[in-house]
């Protein structure tokens, strides 16, 4: 497909299933890795209920997590590459 970089993406990187505690989100991928980030890169889940951040969908063909409540979408890409929200301020340093 033109403009996909699918060489960087694999299989085994598809979302499983997440949580949450009150400081973090954690992503479980089908090859058995778990990702946990803090909740402060991204605001939207941050002030989020927690009936908010519930309500989560697969999305992407599996690479991707949207809530449609508060309108946020992460990518598996992008967690595995520690990449805050834009505009939080986080990670430079």
């Amino acid at each position: 497909m033109p403009g996909n970089n699918s060489s960087d993406i694999k299989p085994g990187q598809r979302v499983k299933n997440l949580s949450f505690t009150d400081d973090t989100l954690s992503v479980d991928l089908e090859d058995g890795r778990t990702i946990t980030v803090p909740l402060a890169w991204y605001p939207r889940l941050l002030s989020a209920t927690p009936a908010q951040r519930a309500n989560w969908q697969i999305a992407g063909g599996g690479f991707g997590i949207h809530w449609p409540q508060i309108d946020e979408d992460l990518s598996t890409e992008g967690l595995l590459h520690g990449a805050p929200a834009p505009g939080t301020g986080v990670g430079a340093k």
